[in-house]
């Protein structure tokens, strides 16, 4: 696939990416190599090849969710920055 400069800016305006005219250029064959060594992946031979469905052959272990003994209220709150008698206090994020 040849990429253009329009599906550079195309691509760069819905990542909200903004470069000068060199930074452009330089982008472009960086992305061109990218998809270069994408498309050398077609010529891989994957027949008999099983889709990876996880990154890992390790298998979940369910435990019963079980009451147990929890940290008292007074201990969690003892080392936080602020903290009124049952809660952390943090800045506030929404207006």
């Amino acid at each position: 696939m040849k990429l253009t400069k329009e599906i550079l800016q195309k691509t760069a305006h819905l990542a909200r990416l903004e470069f000068d005219e060199h930074s452009q250029q330089q982008m472009l064959d960086d992305l061109q190599k990218m998809v270069d060594w994408v498309d050398k992946l077609k010529e891989v031979n994957t027949d008999g090849v099983e889709p990876l469905t996880g990154m890992s052959s390790e298998i979940n272990k369910f435990r019963e969710d079980e009451v147990a003994l929890h940290l008292p209220r007074e201990k969690g709150l003892k080392n936080a920055p602020q903290a009124d008698q049952e809660y952390f206090r943090v800045p506030k994020v929404i207006n």
